[in-house]
């Protein structure tokens, strides 16, 4: 699905990611976890064609990816930390859009639509303006927009923000089924226990370098605590990191 080759973004003479190097299989939820500051951002922008790397190659479906390639980013879905939708439309204005974006045929999109809505508790609401909604309900309305055309590869930066309990769980439960379907998941997020809960492997990114990568049985391993939390072995090894002379 995804592969990531000596991927480098310099800013002058600073580094926001280097030398990153990892692969991405079809039915992986994928976790890419780091402090503020560690270069997630940035590097999903490269992964998705939104932003050109300074060195260094992204494959996906086995083609470079790169800013023209739409009918690469027709098979993938973006969710930011910070949804930016169209707040003069309503919800079914804006999911009417995306339906129209993807050319999806009517109705497969009102029946996926009609699932989507009763998971995250928005049926009957989608006739009101975005711009009137909550934080959580943008969230809820970008998460739909996001699986409406069943992508095959999902990028999700922080999607559990302002999600009410049974919507967090129920979305946990929906992206499980999702890659046993064979689709991919990239997930970031600040939440450890999220992604010590449902990731099949999981990256730790810090000042833009992979620190360590594995499944979380292959991480405790490393770690030599068969029983250590993510958030244990996360804080350690950044830790380490900090305090490593090496690091320029």
């Amino acid at each position: 699905m995804l592969k990531v080759e000596k991927l480098n973004k310099k800013y002058g003479s600073s580094y926001a990611v280097r030398d990153l190097d990892f692969t991405v299989g079809s039915g992986e939820l994928f976790a890419f976890i780091g402090p503020n500051g560690s270069g997630k951002s940035t590097t999903i922008r490269m992964l998705t064609g939104l932003q050109k790397a300074s060195s260094g190659s992204v494959e996906m479906f086995g083609e470079v990816m790169g800013p023209g390639k739409t009918h690469l980013k027709a098979r993938l879905s973006f969710i930011p930390d910070t949804p930016d939708l169209m707040g003069k439309l309503t919800g079914r204005e804006y999911l009417n859009f995306i339906a129209s974006v993807y050319k999806i045929d009517e109705t497969v999109f009102l029946e996926e639509q009609q699932k989507l809505l009763a998971l995250f508790d928005l049926e009957g609401r989608l006739d009101t303006l975005i711009e009137e909604y909550s934080h959580g309900m943008k969230q809820k309305v970008a998460l739909i927009g996001a699986l409406v055309h069943k992508p095959d590869i999902l990028f999700l930066d922080e999607p559990t923000v302002g999600l009410d309990p049974k919507s967090n769980r129920n979305l946990k439960d929906h992206l499980r089924d999702y890659i046993k379907s064979g689709r991919t998941v990239f997930l970031t997020t600040h939440n450890l226990s999220l992604a010590e809960e449902i990731a099949t492997d999981i990256l730790i990114i810090y000042n833009g370098r992979k620190l360590a990568q594995g499944t979380l049985s292959e991480l405790r391993e490393a770690n030599g605590n068969a029983s250590a939390r993510l958030e244990d072995i996360f804080l350690e090894l950044t830790e380490v990191d900090r305090n490593d002379p090496s690091d320029t």
